[in-house]
Formats: structure tokens, sequence, C-alpha cells
């Protein structure tokens, strides 16, 4: 088993045992040792102490070592709600959204997530695949060892099927750890414009049970909001998820509040996500429910679309544990860099950096089941890490929104390039 050694850490971040989502509060805390070194066996991190102790915590130093003197190391990113599996792109929507049409007019009109699906269905799925593979790449170089990516540009059989293959293949070569999400209810395919109970019968009766046959997705998802998905239709699926074994996300709360929230909370889904349209109720039914779920924040998809950003304090302030996403899609978020997600979550939300990054690494795993494994600087976990370039603080990688401030990554214990 190959070891490894970094030494001369000026800072060692989110150093934790043991381990558990962060809720309200404790998101503002960071455990972090200073001039700290970090041992590597194989995948997993084996340990980590103050430099002046470690040759007496390890009398056997390694050969393989790196020197971060003036740098940072901490977990990579985990980025919990992303769509990375897509066709084409949407630039041209983007100009009529700053001509001032509304991403409802869009979808009605055959574009949005129609425009994407069609485009998916006139590929090939290695052609599919090698874009993905591209954009998968591209984000483990921004510091993303963890990424959950979902379906929702088929919305039939064989395209759903497609995506989703597509996204068992990147677990197979990749070595980021990936989770995979059914989200046939992204919207309805124009064939089902007017007959929703038929679309709906066909994601329970056809789709899903193939899927959970050849084991294609970790969780079910639906896009709960006005003109997609009522609370009603979304528990209907998303009951058929669970009794095939697949665990609960929903998008929620984007762009209107009607509901979505109870449906969420009384299915004990393992993640709500969007919340840009929050009331006090919402919050309230948060606060007092006892769900324990992660309340996933998307600030990149409230920024392009110039909507209000959710309410990350006011969660926060309910003891919701948050966490920080790509949403990485084509139409809504066309970025996977979760370092602008951080810093917009700074600037724009009032999150501090100890919260920001706490929700983008600990509550991103949580929001993942990865909890276990990622997330955190934790003996035992894989040694999926960031280095960042010699910084002054902490404080310093959501100030400096523009730059690229990591130098390495490490994925498994092994440095990407």
């Amino acid at each position: 088993m190959s070891s490894h050694i970094l030494t001369n850490i000026q800072q060692l971040v989110n150093v934790r045992t043991p381990v558990r989502p962060l809720y309200g509060e404790e998101m503002s805390d960071m455990p972090s040792l200073e001039n700290a070194w970090l041992l590597i066996e194989g995948h997993e991190i084996a340990g980590f102490g103050k430099m002046d102790a470690l040759k007496k915590e390890l009398p056997s130093v390694p050969k393989e070592q790196t020197d971060c003197s003036g740098r940072l190391v901490l977990p990579a990113w985990c980025d919990s709600h992303t769509h990375l599996v897509f066709a084409g792109s949407r630039e041209n929507e983007f100009v009529d959204k700053i001509r001032g049409v509304s991403y409802a007019a869009i979808n009605e009109r055959g574009g949005g997530i129609l425009n994407t699906v069609q485009k998916v269905k006139d590929i090939t799925e290695n052609e599919l695949f090698q874009i993905s593979w591209n954009r998968l790449q591209e984000v483990s170089k921004t510091g993303t060892g963890a990424i959950e990516i979902k379906s929702g540009y088929g919305l039939s059989l064989n395209d759903e099927l497609k995506i989703l293959r597509v996204i068992r293949k990147l677990k197979e070569k990749s070595q980021l750890e990936i989770k995979s999400t059914f989200l046939g209810a992204h919207t309805y395919p124009p064939e089902y414009r007017e007959n929703h109970a038929g679309y709906i019968r066909e994601i329970v009766d056809s789709m899903l049970p193939i899927i959970a046959k050849e084991k294609l997705a970790d969780f079910v998802d639906v896009f709960c909001e006005q003109g997609f998905f009522s609370p009603e239709e979304s528990e209907t699926i998303l009951r058929a998820g669970q009794r095939l074994g697949l665990l609960t996300k929903m998008h929620v709360n984007q762009l209107n509040s009607m509901g979505g929230i109870k449906t969420g909370i009384k299915l004990n889904a393992i993640s709500m996500d969007h919340l840009e349209t929050m009331n006090n109720g919402d919050l309230n039914e948060i606060k007092n429910s006892g769900w324990k779920g992660i309340c996933t924040l998307l600030p990149t998809a409230a920024f392009f679309l110039r909507m209000s950003f959710p309410p990350a304090k006011e969660l926060i302030n309910a003891g919701a544990a948050v966490a920080l996403a790509s949403d990485y899609n084509p139409g809504s978020s066309p970025t996977g860099n979760m370092n602008i997600v951080i810093a917009l979550a700074c600037i724009q939300m009032k999150l501090l950096p100890e919260e920001a990054i706490n929700a983008a690494t600990t509550n991103g795993a949580f929001a993942m089941s990865l909890g276990n494994s990622l997330g955190t600087i934790t003996k035992g976990k894989l040694a999926n890490l960031i280095i960042t370039s010699p910084v002054p603080s902490l404080n310093y990688i959501p100030y400096r929104f523009g730059s690229n401030l990591i130098d390495k990554v490490i994925i498994r214990g092994r440095f990407i390039g």
C-alpha cells in the first residue's frame, strides 16, 4: 500500500470525529489544525496531527512527501445536486432571458428542459458519455471529489435509461464518488402535456421497475412546482421509488411555495433542493417538524436566473442543515465550479466562510448519503482533498471569488491534474 504525507500545512480545515450533519449554529464551527501534517495510505486518510509532534506520533515518515507551507488543506467539494449528463447548450435562451422572456414562457414554447431533451434524443449513448466525461474531468480539477448526477433530460423510457446508463459508466470509469438520481418527473413530455396521469403511470409502472432492477439509480427526485408536478403527483412518484428502495430527493420551492415542503417532510426526503421561494410557514415547517434531512441551496441558479437567493441565514436560524451545490445544467446554471457557488453563498446569501465550506463539504456529503466516507478530515475516510495555493486565511477563498486558488486536488489518495 502506497503512503504519502502532506507536511507543514498552514491550516488543516474541517477536522472532525465523530461526524454527522451540521444543523443551525453548528455550521459556523470549523475545527482546524494549524501547522499540521496529514498521512495518506492507499485511498484513505490514515492520520494527522501537529508538525511539532510528527516524529513522536509518526516515527516512520513516508519518503513521498508534499510540502504545503502557506497552504490550506481541506476536504474536496461534495456537489450534491447536478444535471451534468446533458447534450448541447442553451445560450440562445440565455439571451432571451436577458430580453425579458420568462422561464415558464420558454418552457411553454418547447424550450427549456424540452430543448435539451431533444438534443439528448438526437445523440448516441457513447457521444453523451464522452461529453459528460469531459465535464466531469473539468469539475474535478476545480476541487469536486463527489457529485450527484440526475437524469431528467430523457422523459421517455429509452432516453432516461440512456442517461442513467451514462451515469453508471461514469461511476465505473471515474475515481470520483458519484451518486445517480432518477428525475423522470422533470417535466411532462409534449405527448403527455394534457395527460399528467398517463405520464405518471409511465414513470411508476414502466420506468421505475426497470431502473430499480438494473440498479441504475440511488435516489428518486421530482420537480415539484406549478406547471410541473403537484405535491400530490410528486408523492405518488416518490412513494413508488421508495417501495423499490430508492431514497427521496425533491426539487421544491424554486418558483412557488405550494405545499412541497410538507410533502418532503412527510416522505423523510434525504434532501429538499432549491428553496428560493420560502415563506414563514415553510420555515416553521422545517423548524418544528423534526425533519433531519438537508436543505440544498443552489446560488448559481438564482444568480443566473436573476431570482431572489435562497434564505440561507433564515434556514440556519431555524436549525436546518444547509448544503450548497452547483445545479450544473444547460439552462439555469451552466457551471459546475463549486468555488463560485461558495463565493456567491457568502456574497449574496451572507453565509460566513465557515458556514459555506461546511455546506459544500460535510453537509453536501450527507445529502448524498456519503457522510461516513467523505466531507471531513477524519481518519479512515477517503483521501479526497484540496490543497490551495498560498493564501493568508480560509476567508480568502470566497473573498478572491474570481481567482483559481486551488493548487492541487487529491482523489482517493492520488493527485489528479
